[in-house]
């Protein structure tokens, strides 16, 4: 977990003692810095604990002190260091006051306590947090590959919900949703296929983040594939912001899924070959040798009475001079026809011909 104030509070060889805010110390300590600048403001990012010894300050000036912490609380400090036995003996009045009205948190550092040791505690809790991070992320990583060998893009969806304590979801080249864990995660994943298909508009790899109502979650959406066209795309429901761990399962998820749609894409023009070839010999009167180079790829549909469908489509709008079919369009009409065939359990076969879809 994250460090805070009161770890630094209970740290022993600190010895620090609070003298304000102590209903604050919960907040999480970014860093430690040293500074006896009377405006230090302009070197903050927010989320420091300030280490001074009020060389340059009239700590003993209420109205100074106001100000003073009133800045720093503005700018994100979370905390301030004071060290005694330099300049002041104990920790001025007017320096407690103001601390205590704006609820800053004071910590009274002892002179046998010096900044550098307050340096390191910070920096090793940081580097410790980080470390655990990483670790649970490799952990997740294995855990998602697992996932994935054994139950397939299912049981990675159900995996990687875990992980993140939230829910994922999964659609196809179409948009549409084909896998959520946990279950209940349809409705919500259903709400997204606009956002889905702005994202799918973007070249690969692309990303999101929708915000939803104050009572819904954060979902990050995440296109899947490395054509111009993405293959997939992934959506993750969260209460809050990913955490390190967390984001390290999702970027393992997002690559489990990046290859699993490769893998599919290569298996998908292996298929439309062996269509094209399937669909030349039925236009030429050979259904038996169309049914034996055919085998099960294609069900009963070659046993049966079937219908075929010419779709064209219209020129692009930079080749429409030339007359030029869009490609673009082909390829959508190509999987929301895949997509719905799928849905419904029909059998189709599905071929390009040139600017014509068979």
């Amino acid at each position: 977990m994250p460090l805070t104030l009161a770890s630094l509070v209970h740290h022993t060889a600190l010895k620090l003692t609070v003298r304000a805010g102590e209903d604050r110390l919960d907040v999480p300590v970014r860093w430690a810095h040293a500074s006896e600048l009377a405006d230090p403001v302009p070197y903050m990012e927010g989320g420091e604990l300030l280490l001074i010894t009020a060389l340059k300050l009239d700590a003993e000036n209420p109205d100074a002190m106001r100000r003073y912490v009133k800045r720093l609380a503005g700018a994100g400090v979370v905390g301030l260091g004071f060290a005694v036995g330099v300049h002041y003996e104990d920790i001025p009045a007017a320096l407690v006051e103001a601390a205590r009205e704006e609820g800053l948190p004071l910590l009274e550092v002892p002179r046998r306590t010096p900044f550098l040791a307050i340096s390191k505690a910070v920096s090793a809790a940081i580097a410790a947090d980080q470390y655990r991070a990483v670790t649970a992320g490799f952990a997740a990583q294995r855990e998602l590959t697992r996932h994935a060998l054994s139950d397939g893009p299912e049981g990675l969806l159900t995996a990687l919900a875990a992980q993140v304590d939230g829910w994922a979801a999964l659609y196809d080249a179409s948009g549409a949703v084909v896998g959520t864990a946990p279950e209940w995660a349809g409705r919500r994943a259903a709400r997204l296929t606009a956002d889905v298909q702005r994202l799918r508009e973007r070249p690969a790899p692309a990303s999101s983040v929708v915000a939803g109502p104050e009572d819904e979650d954060r979902v990050e959406l995440h296109s899947l594939g490395t054509g111009r066209r993405p293959r997939a795309a992934l959506a993750v429901g969260t209460a809050a912001a990913l955490g390190t761990a967390e984001r390290y399962a999702l970027h393992s998820a997002i690559a489990l899924l990046t290859l699993t749609t490769e893998r599919s894409r290569s298996l998908h023009a292996a298929e439309q070959r062996i269509g094209a070839a399937v669909l030349r010999m039925l236009l030429a009167g050979q259904p038996d040798h169309a049914r034996a180079v055919a085998g099960d790829l294609y069900g009963g549909l070659l046993d049966a009475p079937f219908r075929i469908i010419v779709a064209e489509t219209g020129p692009a709008s930079g080749a429409r001079d030339r007359g030029e079919a869009d490609p673009d369009a082909l390829g959508a009409l190509t999987e929301a026809v895949e997509s719905a065939a799928a849905r419904s359990g029909e059998a189709v076969l599905v071929v390009p011909e040139g600017d014509r879809l068979v």
